[in-house]
């Protein structure tokens, strides 16, 4: 599994930024050697040292962290065009582990390459930053899930994220995306047990908001699924540069 031609990092830069031929060019080169990761592989653990960056081309992975119990604790799900590993740039080991949920391609950058990027394109370097930095603020909108969000709400919250994100990049369209998250793996993000997952997506339905089917979810009623969220979209505005 090589990635086709989509280039999914230009996709999502560019619905935020002008971007010229020569910063399509210098992302393409960023990403000139793809690697395949098999599923379930983990491809950075916590704590690793070896300072460097991957980007998403093909496949779903999850970022996370393991509890001194054997749990696991999801914080995001990295989807193609995403930019991972940033942080580790600039600390000297990873403060979280990341691995393949599907059979995944990325590519592998590392520090030195970032800096040389910030350094010869500086505009094109913080563009990356500005995308990356608004992944971010859904982390935040996670930790407000995990500690105020009832069950529903959360999970009606996570399933709008991913649809905004997929939507942004050409992968999900009329409220309906592909989705290769199982119901262990959703309990994992949302603090929740498979069985209340299972539960609250049998709601969601019921309720004619959310259908969760053969790995597809289509939001059925947008509005009223935000409304129960307390979904707002991001408008962060074009970047600033």
């Amino acid at each position: 599994m090589m990635p086709d031609h989509v280039d999914y990092l230009v996709r999502k830069i560019s619905a935020f930024v002008d971007l010229s031929a020569q910063d399509m060019s210098d992302l393409s080169d960023l990403q000139s050697t793809p690697i395949e990761v098999k599923k379930g592989r983990e491809i950075v653990h916590e704590g690793q040292a070896g300072q460097s960056a991957y980007i998403i081309h093909d496949g779903w992975a999850c970022s996370f962290k393991l509890l001194s119990d054997g749990g696991r604790q999801i914080i995001t799900f990295p989807i193609p065009g995403d930019c991972v590993g940033l942080r580790s740039i600039l600390l000297r080991t990873s403060d979280h582990s990341f691995s393949a949920l599907t059979d995944t391609v990325v590519s592998r950058i590392q520090a030195v390459r970032m800096r040389e990027l910030f350094k010869d394109v500086p505009r094109l370097g913080a563009a990356i930053l500005w995308a990356a930095s608004r992944d971010e603020a859904m982390v935040v909108e996670h930790l407000v899930s995990i500690g105020r969000r009832s069950a529903m709400e959360r999970t009606a919250h996570l399933l709008l994220e991913l649809y905004d994100r997929l939507h942004i990049v050409g992968l999900a369209d009329k409220g309906a995306f592909a989705c290769p998250l199982s119901q262990n793996v959703l309990a994992d993000a949302l603090g929740l047990s498979t069985i209340h997952v299972n539960r609250v997506l049998r709601q969601l339905r019921e309720r004619g908001l959310v259908t969760v089917k053969n790995q597809t979810v289509v939001i059925e009623d947008m509005p009223a699924t935000k409304m129960l969220a307390g979904y707002l979209n991001r408008d962060d505005g074009a970047f600033p540069g």
